[in-house]
Parts: structure tokens; sequence; C-alpha cells
């Protein structure tokens, strides 16, 4: 399997490339426009298909699938020119930072009858996996950043995508209602909470950008247990007492963090033809933009002193 990998950045050299480069199944091609990366990531990672651009990777002849680690705002192009030769694309998230471009990207997927996988780690983290098909009626994730306010839309669509991912892939039935309540200060979002209700289950996420620490908790509670899943290592079990578990210590973080399964299963579902989920796409990215809605709406109406929810 002819393979191509577009964007060396941080991402790329800590979780794809370790993962990739190991595969015996894949000539592994890589493109970026910084040659001395390209020449660096060739060395460490023994790939020879080196490109100066995807334009130059693509004239040396068609390639089984490609992954796309370039910055946001590059996701479109690169991600239509790829699906338009009918080349299967992972892109990490999000596809795109607007949700019509990411309807539009959908839409051509489906059209190319196209494999298109957007980069979300934590549906293959070990630790997460393990916590579907639990009879539990609350979920509940964590992700705070230290000191790190910053303009709404940049933190939606980049960072807390994660949680409403996380959320709509473990809920145990179709989410009937929504909540959101943001924070805005100088234009910068503050704090982030999002609660998703169904059948039986109330799913609720947050972020806070001005906390003391850096972290991760995801709480799955209900039938007399609680299991709780700390910074994707810890795992910790109640059920009338606590079992503490850490991940082993042979254990690669690309395998812990779900990124080498993850990889895996894309390729699988190149070879099966697997055509693109796109309601799964279109119901993270849809959310995202909800709250960056919600979130914009209260930066402009903060000098009333005025806060909104949006309950549906």
């Amino acid at each position: 399997m002819r393979v191509l990998m577009t964007g060396l950045g941080d991402i790329a050299h800590k979780a794809y490339l370790p993962v990739l480069s190991a595969l015996p199944q894949i000539e592994l091609h890589l493109a970026t426009r910084n040659q001395p990366v390209l020449e660096e990531a060739g060395r460490r990672f023994r790939v020879a298909g080196l490109h100066a651009s995807l334009a130059a990777a693509l004239a040396t002849g068609h390639f089984d699938a490609a992954f796309v680690h370039a910055a946001t705002d590059a996701h479109p192009a690169l991600v239509r020119t790829l699906l338009e030769r009918r080349i299967p694309s992972f892109v990490d998230k999000p596809l795109a930072a607007d949700l019509d471009e990411v309807e539009r990207l959908v839409t051509l997927a489906d059209r190319q009858e196209t494999l298109l996988t957007i980069g979300f780690n934590r549906r293959f983290a070990p630790s997460h996996v393990a916590l579907t098909g639990l009879q539990a009626d609350l979920i509940v994730m964590e992700k705070h950043r230290h000191r790190q306010p910053d303009v709404p839309r940049r933190v939606i669509y980049d960072d807390f995508i994660h949680v409403i991912d996380t959320l709509l892939f473990l809920a145990p039935g179709p989410v009937q209602r929504q909540s959101i309540e943001t924070r805005v200060e100088r234009d910068m979002l503050i704090s982030v909470t999002l609660v998703l209700a169904g059948e039986g289950f109330t799913a609720i996420g947050t972020m806070h950008r001005n906390s003391g620490l850096n972290e991760e908790r995801l709480d799955v509670i209900g039938n007399g247990r609680r299991h709780s899943v700390l910074n994707m290592a810890d795992e910790i079990c109640m059920d009338g007492r606590e079992c503490r578990q850490r991940r082993g210590d042979w254990a690669t973080v690309g395998r812990q963090r779900g990124f080498e399964a993850m990889c895996l299963d894309f390729l699988t579902g190149v070879e099966e033809r697997r055509p693109t989920d796109s309601g799964d796409i279109l119901a993270t990215h849809r959310l995202c933009e909800a709250i960056t809605v919600h979130a914009e709406t209260f930066r402009s109406r903060v000098m009333t002193g005025s806060q909104q929810s949006v309950i549906e």
C-alpha cells in the first residue's frame, strides 16, 4: 500500500510517524515545503520517498491513502485535492474550523465514494474503549488548561472538540437535548460547559482555560460503579472500594493514547473500501460551531453584563 503523509509538525513526529514508519505493509512517502524538516524526518524514520509539496508527491503516481497533519487552515485545500483524486484521507481534527467547509468536504467524500476519517484518537484509546457498553447514566469529561485563554473558535475547534467527540462516542443513546454555557473575557474564552442528554443518560463536558494545571479526566458513573481515566494513563474503578491501574511500563504512548489502533483501523477501512461516517463527522463539528457561536454571541453582549445559555 502506497501511503502519503503531508505536514510534518509536532503531532506527526510524536504520534503518527513512529506508527506508520514501523508498518511493513506500507510504502510511506512524506511531503512538506520545509526542506530541513523533510530531510530530518526521512533520516530519523528511514523514509526514502520525500517530496517538496503535495503536488510534487502526486506527480509521482497514485497513492492508496493519505494522512494530513498540516495546520488547520490548510486542511480544506489539501483534503479537497486528495478527495478529488479519490485518495482515502485521514485528517487531524478538526476537518476545518468552519462548519460550511466541513459540510462541503463531507459531501465531496460521499460523492467521490472515498473514505474520509478524522483523527479522534480517544475513540481508540484502550482505557476509553473499555468504558463503552457500561451501564452508565452519567458521563463527565473535564479537559483543562493552565493559563491558556484564547479566542473561542480556536479553543473549541482545536481542543474542546476532543471533549465533544468523546461524549458522543460514549453516549449510550441518541442525544435529544443539549445546553451550552460559555464565559468570555476580553474576547478570550475562559470556560465552556456542554450538557448532552438522552433517554436515561446525561453527558457533561467542561473546560477551563485558566486552570491550575493541564489535565484531563473522564468519569463514567452508574449501576453502583464509577470508572475514571486520568490524563489517559491512570484508571480508577470504584464499586464500594477503589482499584487503581496505570498503563504498563512497556506500553507505548502511541498504543495507550489510541494512535496505533486508529491508524490501523483507517488503513483497514481503506482496504475494505469502507464509506465515510458522515454522521459522526458532522455531529461533532456541528456542536463545535454551536458552542463557538454561543461564545462569540456572549462576547458581543458582555458589555451589557448578560450571559446566555442555549437549551435545545
